[in-house]
């Protein structure tokens, strides 16, 4: 899905992007958001839109800043989170641990990942606990207790199928459940049972056919967990580098894999072991297998997720609040809750982002095209060639190419009349392929679209409404802000007019970048950090403005903490410095 040139230079993703998936009886909608911490808005702007969140950490590396900074975005955002532990064959190939050392490797990262989100649970606990006893009772009664109710459940737990070990290169990956389902019928053991049993101190005796915990084993005994003996250990047969051919064919007979004779005659082992891994264990099975069954549907999340979608608003006013404003507004917040996307109900979008695409990759032609043809399309602009899309998901109702919607900036206010609301007609709508745009007539609630037509109205976010009498979808949170900055200049004076158009379309195009003017007339750029500032920068020149820039030397911004009024230290400060001039 990084299709940008920059982004296969750095082998890195750096925008947000979504794919529709068919899988089995499901339609997903999945984006891809970047893991370098300079592009975590990119991460806001896709949490906002989903319903759950594909936690990807890598097996050899750990635990990163960014692991912590997507989980508190998830958190923030009301997702469920699954888990995915990524590079797995470079346990062997790599560091060549063996089974039991990778099984106490991948124990740990799982026991981080899941203490990261407990300190969360707790934050939240304790915050609600303080709430409650400084409201006016001041008393903890039973419903409260209700409300505080702590699940201390662990979130990551592989037993529950919520975590999935993968080679994304290599496309393969599992979870406990498909060696539960193969090892159930051999063993004469339940299914269910078994996968309980997969991860954890769990132990099979062969002699009596039981599971049993560590305290039951034997003094000595060197058993090892059931995870290692019947996961690992098979794995490491066929991923270790010295092994031989026998073992590939086995695993071929075993399971029934057909496998084209041109890969089976493949000199090179990586290449042979890639096309049995993948036959054998398809990486799509495992995480959208994984998705289906424990990330939450459109409507089960946005029942749960409304209290941070759209806040209960405390309306002050009395006689002057109009009932029927209130009244249509509220009505708007429970379909957005029930997710309806009935013809009848009001439709709802929230745009996270603006992003430009370049004009010849834009599909043309249809019938939602040919309905539009006396529309003015000022979302493209011809001297770059790029047209802007709105990164959008639909909460309520139905949205149609050609609808007339209402563009809504978070100030808005239904109750204080016509400020920071626009109205607009769409152009067209798509379904976002990764790089690719499928052209559709209308979508239903709970999908991610791509809609052309609203370039010229919004600069970064905002919610789109088929009535007026809307409140605003909560504003979205950024971890971190914009902390490098660069004045930018033409190389030559003339083009100051392409470099100001150049710098008003990458601040819409980039959800996070911040573009002002200094008191010395100064156009300033500012980035997240080294890698995001050079991307703009690059943007800027290549596609935006189209001309040479002279760049300053980026200057970073420091912060300071003031407490108290200060004065005994200025007047330390000023006593110092009369008496240094004496």
């Amino acid at each position: 899905m990084d299709y940008l040139d920059e982004e296969q230079r750095r082998a890195i993703t750096m925008k947000s992007s979504s794919i529709s998936l068919g899988y089995k009886d499901y339609s997903l909608n999945l984006l891809d958001s970047p893991g370098h911490m300079d592009f975590c808005s990119e991460v806001s702007t896709a949490a906002r839109l989903s319903d759950g969140a594909l936690v990807l950490v890598d097996a050899v590396e750990g635990v990163h800043i960014q692991t912590h900074a997507v989980l508190r975005q998830a958190w923030i955002e009301k997702l469920t989170p699954c888990l995915v532990l990524n590079k797995i064959d470079r346990l062997i190939c790599e560091l060549r641990l063996s089974p039991m050392e990778a099984y106490t490797r991948l124990i740990r990262i799982v026991h981080e990942v899941n203490g990261i989100v407990s300190a969360y649970k707790s934050e939240k606990y304790l915050s609600d606990v303080d709430s409650i006893l400084a409201s006016p009772s001041g008393e903890i009664t039973d419903e409260s207790l209700e409300l505080l109710e702590d699940d201390e459940e662990i979130t990551f737990q592989p037993q529950k199928g919520n975590v999935v070990f993968v080679c994304a290169l290599d496309g393969w990956g599992f979870g406990v459940s498909e060696f539960a389902n193969f090892y159930a019928s051999r063993l004469g053991a339940n299914a269910d049972t078994l996968q309980k049993s997969l991860w954890g101190p769990r132990y099979y005796i062969p002699k009596t056919k039981m599971i049993v915990g560590k305290k039951s084993l034997s003094a000595g005994s060197k058993t090892n967990p059931m995870f290692v003996e019947f996961v690992l250990e098979p794995l490491w047969e066929v991923l270790d580098p010295g092994s031989d051919g026998a073992v590939l064919e086995k695993v071929i007979k075993s399971f029934n894999l057909i496998i084209p004779p041109s890969e089976l005659q493949n000199k090179d082992p990586k290449n042979l072991r890639r096309s049995v891994m993948s036959r054998w264990l398809p990486l799509s099975d495992a995480v959208l297998s994984m998705a289906v069954k424990h990330l939450p549907d459109p409507i089960s999340a946005q029942a749960y997720r409304i209290p941070r979608l759209v806040p209960e608003r405390k309306v002050i006013g009395g006689n002057d609040v109009d009932s029927s404003v209130l009244a249509e507004a509220e009505l708007v917040r429970r379909s957005i809750e029930a997710c309806d996307s009935s013809p009848d109900s009001p439709c709802v979008v929230f745009v996270s982002k603006m992003f430009a695409m370049p004009m010849k990759m834009i599909p043309q032609g249809g019938d939602h095209r040919e309905r539009m043809n006396g529309l003015n399309d000022d979302d493209s602009n011809s001297e770059s060639d790029e047209c802007f899309l709105a990164f959008a998901r639909i909460f309520s109702g139905v949205l149609r190419a050609g609808q007339r919607v209402f563009v809504i900036s978070s100030l808005y206010d239904p109750l204080k009349g016509e400020s920071y609301i626009q109205e607009a007609q769409l152009h067209s709508i798509y379904l976002m392929m990764g790089q690719g745009l499928k052209p559709v007539n209308e979508v239903k609630a709970g999908n991610v679209v791509a809609i052309r037509g609203l370039g010229p109205y919004i600069s970064k976010c905002a919610t789109l409404s088929s009535t007026r009498n809307c409140w605003p979808l909560a504003s979205m949170e950024f971890q971190v802000s914009p902390t490098l900055r660069v004045a930018i200049e033409p190389s030559d004076p003339s083009d100051m007019s392409a470099l100001m158009k150049g710098l008003r379309l990458l601040n819409r195009a980039d959800p996070f970048v911040e573009i002002t003017v200094s008191a010395r007339g100064e156009h300033v750029l500012a980035a997240a950090g080294e890698v995001h500032l050079e991307r703009c920068i690059k943007d800027l020149s290549d596609r935006f403005a189209r001309v040479n820039i002279e760049v300053s030397s980026p200057l970073v911004s420091y912060r300071e903490t003031v407490e108290g009024d200060g004065s005994n230290l200025l007047e330390s400060l000023t006593s110092l410095s009369l008496n240094t001039w004496d």
